[in-house]
């Protein structure tokens, strides 16, 4: 659906990604959206920095975020669950609030590329994604496919230093000018 190019005459510069998934009923072991986000982001080259399980709590959610945000040898922080509308459902709202800037692009994206495999249920979900501090953080739903999508859709492409015409990697180390 999207266009994507690589300057394969580019070095490929992997990252080291952390990986959160917001559950109150999920552990490490039956999170297969994380293991899926992981496994994906291994076989493209990246480092897993971390991947943990937490329940559905704003605290939870901004402790392990930032526990990770603060952490120089992480790159990049994704969570998966909570963005739904249930009352449990809070991830956006623990996270959102500490974006130093918003990625509205990034939802608008997901939803355009999420159509294409579940149709106007894109609409159930609160993906979302931001800057906080120097390290990019993204908000995923909780399923296999929504990660799938994320992933394959816009994350493969913007967290490769070879992709064309921008993408993220090359914007990391001006993150912090000022």
């Amino acid at each position: 659906m999207f266009k994507s190019e690589l300057d394969l005459s580019r070095p490929f510069t992997p990252l080291s990604i952390a990986v959160l998934a917001v559950s109150d009923t999920r552990t490490l072991e039956t999170d297969t959206a994380g293991a899926l986000l992981k496994s994906m982001m291994e076989a493209d080259g990246h480092r897993c920095a971390e991947r943990a399980v937490c329940r559905d709590d704003i605290h939870e959610i901004r402790g392990h975020v930032m526990r990770w945000v603060n952490d120089p040898a992480v790159d990049a922080v994704i969570t998966t669950g909570g963005t739904g509308f249930s009352g449990r459902d809070v991830t956006p709202e623990a996270l959102e609030p500490l974006f130093q800037k918003r990625m509205d692009g990034f939802s608008v994206l997901f939803h355009q590329y999420s159509a294409t495999t579940v149709g106007t249920s894109s609409l159930q979900s609160r993906a979302t994604g931001g800057l906080i501090g120097t390290t990019f953080v993204f908000v995923l739903p909780g399923s296999r496919g929504a990660c799938r999508d994320a992933w394959e859709g816009i994350l493969r492409a913007q967290l490769d230093n070879r992709h064309k015409p921008c993408n993220f990697v090359e914007l990391m180390p001006r993150l912090g000018e000022r």
